[in-house]
């Protein structure tokens, strides 16, 4: 590992220091370094805060002068009404920063290499690509949301080895083991929202929060049509953190101006031909709502429906090394014909939690990374000093 590719790891450490708390900016991380000695590091604490690269040169102060910045993301160098930030190219040039090393292009159109260009333009080299694919998965949600203003989605399934995610009688506690439990309410916390369809609420009745890790609650979305499931629930009365209610416009008339309960807001959504939640415009109205990142953790139903709309970014299987037989399996008919046809996940990586096998990859690199280059064309992943990083 050369210097440039030592400091840019440390900046992706730093980066991820900010997860669950940036949304809807991205984890940005910085090091300034004179004569390959870091003199200051920052990263993006929270929406609103400092930017990565603000915060490590007011740390350096005038030593910065003649150094190298490493950031994760291309600096920003727009003014936008809604932006809380000044551009950071405009401080890069004020402090004399003699070389800037990124990582990945930022696909915000208000940027998309137009940072870079400033930079050159005040005469300052600039280094793209160190650890591209590491900084990229970093960012994935981001990256999806930026691009398309609607949420990226992330399905997550825990299940036997024979694909069961319940049993004939429909109990589920636990499928996974306790290590994977731990791993999912991580995610959970880094989450704009986690989402659930009726049935799982009505069988496990979940909280859905962060309890086993640090962190803030995400809002819980429940997919409920008829608003059969929420109100006497868990998540109607716990007051945890907001709950949207995904319904019909009938199911709450029906509801006559009644409260679902604590927290609790009904979304009405237009339905399909079946007379489903109509999955795509729900989303949209979700990212209006500002929502950019969604966990969907069950059940069978909306997990199927997600994936034959073509609405999954990520899939993520966890899969226990043991046999349910009959029982219910995690996912319906997605309309395949033919074996041949089936989809196939890419990028895709695998590693141990506990006793169980996580596998995860995209379903469409194209749809989540849009103008960008998916990370890990046919390798695979690993975690190095607490950053996902690529094997050779």
């Amino acid at each position: 590992m050369d210097s440039d590719q030592r400091h840019m790891v440390r900046a992706l450490e730093l980066a991820r220091r900010g997860a669950g708390r940036t949304s809807p900016n991205p984890m940005v991380g910085a090091v300034i370094v004179v004569d390959d000695e870091v003199i200051a590091e920052g990263w993006h604490e929270s929406c609103g805060a400092p930017h990565a690269e603000a915060r490590a040169l007011e740390r350096a102060g005038n030593a910065a002068r003649g150094a190298t910045l490493y950031c994760t993301l291309e600096p920003c160098c727009h003014r936008t009404p809604d932006k809380r930030t000044p551009p950071c190219t405009e401080k890069i040039i004020e402090a004399g920063v003699s070389r800037v090393v990124f990582a990945v292009y930022d696909p915000n159109p208000h940027v998309a290499g137009l940072g870079e260009q400033a930079l050159k333009q005040a005469g300052i080299p600039v280094t793209y690509g160190i650890l591209r694919d590491e900084a990229s998965l970093l960012n994935e949600p981001f990256f999806a949301w930026i691009q398309r203003s609607v949420p990226y989605v992330h399905l997550k399934i825990a299940a036997t080895l024979d694909g069961r995610i319940a049993s004939r009688d429909g109990s589920s506690h636990w499928i996974s083991c306790e290590q994977s439990r731990v791993d999912v309410h991580r995610m959970r916390s880094e989450y704009d929202a986690v989402m659930v369809g009726a049935g799982t609420v009505i069988s496990d009745d979940p909280s859905l929060t962060v309890r086993h890790v640090e962190g803030r609650n995400p809002i819980r979305v429940v997919v409920d049509s008829g608003l059969r499931a929420v109100p006497g629930s868990c998540l109607a009365s716990d007051g945890a953190a907001a709950v949207y209610v995904l319904c019909t416009r009938e199911a709450e008339v029906r509801r006559g101006g009644e409260p679902a309960g604590t927290n609790v807001e009904l979304v009405t959504c237009p339905t399909d031909a079946s007379g489903h939640i109509d999955l795509f415009p729900a989303l949209q109205e979700l990212g209006r709502r500002g929502i950019t990142s969604i966990l969907v953790e069950g059940g069978r139903g909306l997990a199927t429906a997600l994936i034959r709309g073509r609405l999954v970014d990520r899939l993520s299987v966890y899969t226990n090394p043991s046999l349910m037989g009959a029982g219910v399996e995690w996912l319906g008919d997605i309309g395949v014909e033919g074996a041949e046809n089936r989809p196939h996940l890419q990028c895709v990586s695998m590693r141990t939690v506990g006793e169980d096998l996580l596998v995860t990859g995209l379903i469409d690199p194209a749809r989540t990374y849009g103008s960008l280059r998916a990370p890990g064309e046919g390798r695979a992943f690993d975690r190095i000093a607490g950053v996902l990083c690529l094997q050779d």
